[in-house]
């Protein structure tokens, strides 16, 4: 079985088809020009706008006239992720699924459901000529991942409709009205080379293994961080053998997903190589301790090179990086007093990198509050800056704030009850949404988010509950049809 095997069909076929397609965040032409092709192919009105976010609409079905425009909306970008043994292009290769008992899940790959089902289910209803529904539009932005640029370029008056039903949320039975703002901020340490001394063998450091996760969903499941982990050995390694050298450091490929694999090359007397290889072991072991029952399968790897590297980084920069790096903040500042379980603040340190004179440090700090979400990241940008790095902040977007008790909200949790028997739970997300951007232009919308259960987004480990996606399928097209008149 496939999952085009799977109920509802049209769903599943619609998810396939954009499982073909790479659509990396950044790299969207592909889907851009899949994305008109199929509107054309299934006779519904289609454009691109002029920032590329595509657009579909459709008049409403005799007898519901009258009823408030909707806008379905979703992200036609993916995460690139993969494990490292896993051989994979994401420009060029399609994501091959597979199914595990209750899950849809990908080899080796992050799955896309997180948003590519989302699209599906909108693609779906523009397709499905027997539902009812009021006046029609699908919003499906590009690069929502990296940025959020589709929803920042969006112009006002592209889109005439009045409630703006979001399709990212992950999971089903839950309706958001509501998500944290984000602001991303970068440190770069510029520093010299030197020469290799004669003596000196050299090895590589690597950890992997970790669970990683979206920024926003999973932080707060206290995973560790790969880059925190490799920055602590070499803290140690340095402060037990000043002569050890670093070569390279980088961890981590996305800002908005925590780190699962971080690595280091290090340049070590030869005398001194039984010794580091014991603080190494020794270390890692702690680690794992303090991640044993998050992260249960964190590995490292300790190999010699049988040619070290030539050149080293300046010591004196190295060790202010890794103060910095270890004097900041990662993971859950502050939970929610409002919404119990919900995290209120936080900060991913995403990457490292050493390339071309530059070693550089970059997060992401969330907060449904924006002011501790500048304070947070201030915090971050003032220890880095004391250890003489060059620090800039960018990408800040502000929450999106819950609005209760509207006849839509009423709509929504009367057709859930019917549907199912039990009540529609009222949340937030602490992951970002582009509803917050989008809604400043459009402040007569009214915004709602729903979606299937995905587990462990923006990681090799991505799924998609099956049945949910079916459930949420049902109750998009229930409220559709009972969508309240203007």
């Amino acid at each position: 079985m496939t999952i085009r095997d799977l109920e509802p069909k049209a769903v599943w076929e619609n998810f396939y088809g954009l499982t073909r397609i790479p659509r990396p965040s950044k790299h969207e032409g592909k889907v851009q020009e899949y994305l008109l092709q199929w509107g054309k192919d299934n006779g519904v009105d289609v454009k691109r706008d002029d920032t590329g976010n595509i657009i579909f609409s459709a008049p409403a079905t005799p007898g519901s006239e009258n009823r408030k425009g909707v806008i379905m909306q979703a992200h036609m970008d993916m995460v690139p992720q993969k494990t490292a043994d896993t051989k994979h292009d994401f420009l060029k290769d399609p994501i091959e699924t597979e199914i595990k008992g209750e899950w849809v899940a990908a080899k080796g790959t992050t799955l896309g459901a997180d948003n590519g089902i989302g699209v599906a289910l909108a693609l779906s209803v523009f397709q499905d000529k027997t539902l009812k529904h009021g006046p029609l539009e699908a919003l499906i932005t590009y690069d929502e991942e990296t940025g959020m640029t589709g929803a920042n370029a969006l112009k006002p008056g592209i889109l005439k409709g009045d409630i703006l039903l979001n399709l990212d949320s992950e999971e089903e039975g839950e309706l958001c009205t509501g998500c944290a703002g984000g602001i991303d901020g970068s440190a770069d340490f510029a520093y010299r080379t030197y020469k290799t001394p004669e003596g000196y063998v050299g090895y590589k450091l690597t950890v992997k293994g970790l669970k990683g996760g979206h920024s926003g969903m999973d932080i707060s499941l206290f995973r560790g961080n790969a880059n925190k982990i490799v920055c602590r050995i070499l803290k140690a390694v340095i402060d037990e053998v000043p002569e050890v050298k670093v070569a390279d450091i980088k961890g981590g490929s996305l800002r908005n997903a925590i780190p699962f694999e971080a690595e280091a090359v290090i340049l070590i007397p030869s005398a001194a190589s039984r010794k580091v290889k014991a603080l190494v072991e020794k270390k890692f072991e702690e680690n794992k301790f303090e991640y044993q029952y998050s992260d249960p399968d964190t590995v490292m790897f300790y190999e010699k090179q049988s040619v070290p590297a030539a050149r080293y980084i300046s010591p004196k920069v190295i060790g202010n990086a890794l103060k910095a790096i270890l004097a900041c903040y990662h993971g859950v500042g502050r939970m929610s007093d409002t919404l119990p379980g919900l995290t209120e603040t936080s900060t991913n340190m995403a990457i490292i990198r050493t390339e071309k004179g530059h070693l550089t440090v970059h997060s992401l700090t969330r907060s449904s509050i924006d002011s501790a979400k500048i304070y947070l990241a201030d915090s971050i940008r003032y220890a880095f800056e004391l250890a003489g790095a060059k620090y800039s902040m960018s990408g800040a977007y502000s929450g999106w704030t819950p609005k209760l008790g509207t006849p839509m909200i009423k709509v929504l949790e009367d057709t859930y009850k019917k549907l199912f028997g039990k009540d529609l739970k009222i949340t937030a997300t602490h992951g970002g949404l582009e509803c917050a951007i989008m809604g400043a232009k459009y402040p007569n919308w009214e915004m709602v988010s729903i979606g299937p259960t995905i587990v462990h987004p923006h990681s090799p480990d991505e799924r998609v509950k099956i049945d949910t996606v079916a459930q949420t399928w049902k109750f998009l097209v229930n409220v559709l049809e009972n969508i309240p008149e203007k």
